[in-house]
């Protein structure tokens, strides 16, 4: 009787384990099937996207004139202060006028000395006239007369040509500014003979505002975007393409705008780029000639743009860009994409996704293709970062 007990009481335990381990591993394989790895997900949305270019570029004065004397002389006096501000038609530079007021003088009475002989010889001539009619002179006298007035007419308007290249002389003894601008220092002091058309210059006057920007963009960048413009991918639009903004040597953005002012027609053959002007106000003197610069122009408007935030993009091994999309199965998709640029922290898709797609921005190291996952807002990426 006892050992028909012990021998209930195995097979009562052993019948016991066989259905607890049935249940475990019951249990075991149900868990992975019920369990979805939760992923952060964003939905993508198509809008209409700027497309902005950063160029390099050099500030370049508006206006430049080198100060030269018209005239030769010594130099009397210098009227201005170096390094100041200076108007158009302020006299710079006093050169001794006293040769000059000589010449003027001078100029002046050969101007009388003419008048003076014409008033003769129109008296003779008309006096001349009348006794021709009456046979008192003859006609040989009568034409020296009259040739004689007119040599006193002819002799009137070569003195007065000489008064007024006399009298710009005199004016050239002042040498005056050409333009408003900043004043450089001076090449001469007080006591320099100076000579007409000097190859140096006496001091530089420079236009500083506006100033000018000349940016470079390579050829390539601007065959590509005419292309795009032609075929529609990218939409123009002149007013905002007018507009650039500038970016100073120290990061920070300049607080006036430009306005693009042309592109040249020619390609430099050394480096293969294209010249842009573009002109800013200066009112503080803050752009100085030759500073390098940077400067954000718009290219076109992308319509209809798929944005996809930079955390959710990686690289394969063939440096192809890469997403991971949770499809309508609720499972995990890997996309070969065609990224175009980054536009703030984001990357312009040009293919591969699309607007609606989710694309899974958190979570990444847990899942893998094919993986069933549970699509969930993302919390790091917010609706204004995309």
């Amino acid at each position: 009787m006892q050992r028909s007990r012990i021998v209930f009481f195995a097979l009562s335990v052993l019948a016991g384990s066989i259905v607890l381990s049935g249940c475990g591993q019951e249990q075991q394989a149900a868990a992975p099937a019920a369990q979805a790895v939760p992923v952060g997900v964003i939905t993508l949305k198509s809008q209409a996207v700027t497309l902005t270019k950063e160029l390099p570029g050099r500030i370049v004065a508006s206006q430049i004139a080198e100060i030269r004397p018209q005239v030769s002389g010594i130099i009397q006096s210098r009227l201005f202060v170096e390094g100041s501000e200076v108007k158009a038609g302020e006299a710079l530079y006093q050169i001794d006028p006293a040769t000059f007021e000589a010449d003027l003088a001078s100029a002046k009475a050969s101007v009388a000395r003419a008048q003076a002989s014409i008033a003769s010889n129109k008296a003779k001539t008309s006096r001349y006239t009348e006794l021709l009619k009456i046979n008192a002179v003859s006609q040989q006298d009568f034409d020296e007369a009259d040739a004689a007035y007119k040599q006193a007419q002819a002799d009137l308007l070569t003195a007065q040509a000489q008064l007024k290249t006399a009298q710009i002389n005199l004016n050239y003894s002042q040498v005056s500014a050409p333009i408003g601008g900043q004043i450089s220092k001076s090449a001469v002091t007080v006591g320099a003979l100076v000579s007409a058309n000097q190859s140096t210059p006496l001091t530089t006057v420079t236009q500083l505002d506006p100033v000018y920007v000349d940016l470079t963009q390579s050829s390539t960048e601007l065959l590509e975007l005419k292309r795009a413009l032609a075929s529609g991918a990218i939409d123009s639009d002149a007013a905002a393409q007018a507009v650039v903004e500038l970016k100073l040597e120290d990061g920070s953005v300049y607080a006036h705008k430009g306005t693009l002012q042309f592109s040249d027609v020619t390609v430099d053959s050394s480096t293969g780029s294209v010249i842009l002007r573009a002109q800013f106000a200066n009112p503080d003197k803050l752009l100085l000639p030759g500073m390098y610069v940077r400067a954000v122009v718009v290219e076109g408007i992308k319509e209809n743009a798929i944005l996809a935030p930079q955390s959710g993009i990686s690289r394969n091994t063939k440096g192809q860009a890469t997403a991971m999309v949770v499809n309508k199965e609720g499972k995990v998709e890997a996309r070969v994409l065609q990224a175009g640029r980054t536009i703030g922290a984001n990357w312009l898709i040009e293919k591969g996704l699309s607007a609606g797609d989710q694309l899974i921005v958190e979570g990444l190291q847990k899942i893998r293709p094919g993986a069933s996952v549970q699509a969930v807002p993302a919390e790091s990426v917010t609706a204004n970062a995309q």
